[in-house]
């Protein structure tokens, strides 16, 4: 494990406190979880673009038109 310095405003810093007392865990565990979810948003757009390009695109376009069909006779 690695020990990180970051440097905040004194607001957001005490937001974080009160984010952390809410939730009943300490600040280093709500920016744990925090950058978990920043980190996974990133992945997975990463993964999105890579197959992205790798794709079809008119392929990509039959799948989004029979979605719009199949949700339209849901609707």
């Amino acid at each position: 494990m690695s020990v990180m310095t970051i440097r905040l405003p004194d607001a957001q810093h005490e937001r974080l406190r009160q984010l952390a007392k809410t939730r009943g865990v300490s600040v280093n565990k709500v920016i744990e979880e925090l950058t978990t979810r920043a980190l996974t948003e990133f992945d997975l757009e990463t993964r999105f673009r890579t197959r992205a390009a790798r794709g079809d695109p008119e392929a990509g376009l039959r799948l989004l038109d029979r979605l719009d069909q199949e949700d339209a006779r849901q609707s």
